[in-house]
């Protein structure tokens, strides 16, 4: 069991989401940096998919009321327990009575914090995500508060965790390579081109070759983004269709709107492209006010950086698991 000692709006739990209901108007939620679910989960030795809490405002604390793992993985700020500085991407045990603090980080976004056992709240359609619009799923379909208590699920991995804990090198750090990084503080994200971009003609281009900012009107549903506006060539009426997250959809007014973990399951605006779906978490952890560039990707470099993040995962589970069962022998 967890207690909530002080939260913000839109503190939440999540998981990889609840994929299949989009035809009845169900979003899928989920985590915006799922990435870092995922790793966070597999150095408490969950399943990827147990759910966690996500962090967006701070600061946050919790108090631990018996002996459990967790990880705090995602935003670049380092947890605290009992005052003491923690390492993060790192897998700590914390005691009962203990108080887990995490403070506002110096540039990115979230923070996720994950439980060995992971939080053991009610399956609603598959999954245990928090949908905010439709308020179910999660802590009763709502944000963390003071005085929630949430309970967790047996840890079987507990003991087999050393004593200075267990970290791995964050996936912006060990996959620098595929990941660029940001250039004079613009953030690049890969996208495709979609289904309605050649309405745009040469606006088309300016899409691609300006520098948008979110705006504060973004959400868990959609950031909107702030820029010099773009257009059709004429006007399209167009009946509505499915979106997923990463669509990015062009209103009337001009300015870009890009579907996120919470997107709407259909829309009727124009596409005109479609973020690769390995550079979300990036876009995730990117603030209100941050800048970005789109740059025009392909199908197959899409499909390497996958896989180049898959062989990444993988590589922290078999390192996770390898250092646990040597701990395990040496018991």
């Amino acid at each position: 069991m967890i207690e909530i000692l002080e939260s913000g709006p839109f503190n939440t739990v999540q998981d990889l989401g609840r994929p299949g209901y989009r035809d009845i108007g169900v979003s899928a939620s989920g985590a915006m940096d799922p990435l870092a679910v995922r790793i966070g989960n597999i150095l408490v030795g969950n399943d990827e998919n147990a759910a966690v809490i996500e962090v967006q405002t701070f600061p946050f604390r919790l108090r631990f009321e018996r002996r459990i793992a967790f990880a705090v993985t995602g935003a670049d700020g380092n947890p605290h327990l009992d005052g003491s500085e923690l390492l993060a991407w790192c897998a700590h045990v914390a005691e009962a009575g203990q108080v887990l603090e995490l403070k506002q980080p110096p540039r990115l976004a979230r923070s996720y914090v994950s439980f060995g056992g992971g939080l053991d709240i009610p399956v609603v359609m598959g999954s245990r995500s928090t949908s905010l619009r439709g308020g179910f799923g999660g802590n009763a379909g709502r944000p963390l508060a003071k005085s929630d208590r949430l309970m967790v699920g047996e840890d079987l991995e507990i003991a087999m965790l050393p004593a200075a804990g267990l970290a791995v090198i964050e996936p912006a750090v060990a996959l620098h390579e595929v990941f660029p990084a940001p250039v004079d503080g613009v953030l690049p994200i890969r996208a495709l081109p979609a289904g309605e971009h050649d309405f745009f003609a040469a606006d088309g281009e300016a899409f691609w070759n300006q520098t948008w900012r979110i705006s504060s009107r973004s959400d868990r549903t959609g950031y909107r983004l702030s820029g010099e506006p773009i257009t059709p060539t004429a006007s399209i009426e167009m009946r509505s269709h499915g979106v997923v997250p990463g669509v990015i959809q062009v209103p009337p007014g001009g300015e870009p709107i890009v579907q996120m973990s919470d997107a709407n399951t259909a829309g009727g605006y124009p596409k005109i492209a479609g973020v690769i779906e390995c550079d979300l978490w990036r876009l995730g952890q990117a603030r209100i006010g941050a800048r970005l560039k789109f740059v025009r990707s392909t199908h197959a470099e899409a499909r390497a950086v996958e896989q180049a993040v898959g062989r990444y995962v993988e590589d922290v589970r078999q390192t996770c698991g390898m250092v646990k069962r040597a701990l395990k022998a040496m018991a």
